[in-house]
């Protein structure tokens, strides 16, 4: 059984890097601790944060992270998605920021449960033995911040780039930055075309235990550039909605997945602001996994429809697509729900 652990206090030397660059709040954001109720907090600046870790078969694994997720009843999960094909989870977690008088950030909850849940995943985890239809670097492989209700995107960067320092530090993974985390704003895609993530190593279609070099590169943003192979790499970023759509094709056949996921997307000719990945999922089926980089420009009707005439042209037949995650509208209502019931005990 994995053991959770609590962080010591924060050094000195960390409080100030955490003061550096600390992003102000703008003239109209008058929320303080001091000034506001509780309640008030919790309902206007929210943070989101979305967790994926390599796994979704081994129960014992999950059920030590997610008790780690309730160390804190200050953030909530208002989503799990896991996919047993793609041996791969996503968490979605909400909490509150918190200002003091003159706007600059003090904490949220959340980074102590994302710290515990971390924790938990490399007690419980170990990426050699992990195999799935999935690409992935490393055991918790993606962290992405979203600033919900009135929070900034610059606040929710200012999360991710202390994550990153956390993480990579504590626990000695190479963390890469990406999107508004990113000094430079440079994209998950690229980062992650970089460093090999969309090359199978198995099967020609799947991804199984950690077969690249353990001396990186090109330096990572926090951490050492040795990868433990147990381990890995996490990329943690900061980036305003995205949505995740997956479009399910009866057939076995990847090459033609992969044709029309490239097809369909942005860096294939296709649609704006969509990436795509053409996956094997299961024995009987393929899916088209989408990222939706801007929903309310290119939503998911217009990518279903392009990807059933692209199969239709294959001679293959489409599945209706469905979404990891809810609206973001549908998360903030969750959380408050959840909270209001949690308080009410």
């Amino acid at each position: 059984m994995a053991s959770i652990y609590i962080s010591a206090p924060i050094s000195r030397e960390t409080k100030a890097k955490q003061q550096k660059g600390k992003p102000r709040r703008r003239e109209e954001m008058d929320l303080n601790p001091g000034c506001k109720d509780k309640k008030s907090i919790k309902q206007s600046m929210l943070l989101c944060c979305k967790l994926y870790i390599s796994e979704s078969r081994n129960h014992t694994a999950l059920d030590s992270i997610e008790r780690a997720a309730r160390l804190d009843g200050e953030t909530v999960i208002v989503n799990k998605f896991q996919d047993r094909a793609y041996n791969r989870i996503g968490y979605t977690l909400v909490s509150y920021i918190v200002h003091d008088s003159t706007g600059n950030i003090i904490y949220s909850p959340l980074q102590q449960t994302l710290l515990s849940m971390v924790e938990a995943a490399y007690e419980a985890i170990n990426l050699e033995l992990h195999h799935g239809a999935h690409p992935r670097l490393g055991v918790v492989d993606d962290i992405v911040f979203h600033p919900l209700a009135r929070a900034s995107l610059e606040e929710a960067a200012w999360f991710a780039k202390m994550a990153a320092a956390d993480i990579g530090n504590k626990f000695q993974v190479p963390v890469f930055l990406y999107d508004a985390a990113h000094p430079m704003g440079k994209p998950l895609d690229i980062i992650r075309r970089e460093l090999g993530y969309y090359r199978p190593n198995f099967m020609g279609n799947q991804w199984s235990g950690w077969d690249m070099p353990e001396v990186l590169s090109e330096k990572p943003d926090e951490g050492p550039t040795m990868v433990s192979r147990a381990r890995g790499i996490v990329m943690i970023g900061a980036r305003p909605w995205v949505s995740m759509y997956n479009i399910p094709i009866v057939s076995t056949d990847i090459s033609a997945a992969r044709r029309i996921a490239r097809t369909v997307s942005a860096r294939g000719g296709g649609l704006p602001t969509v990436q795509t990945l053409g996956l094997f999922h299961g024995e009987d089926s393929t899916e088209i996994a989408c990222m939706l980089l801007e929903p309310n420009r290119i939503g998911a009707d217009r990518v279903q429809n392009q990807v059933e005439m692209l199969a239709a042209q294959e001679g293959l037949d489409v599945e209706k697509g469905y979404f990891t995650d809810f609206s973001p509208e549908m998360i903030i209502e969750k959380y408050l729900k959840l909270i209001s019931g949690a308080e009410s005990h």
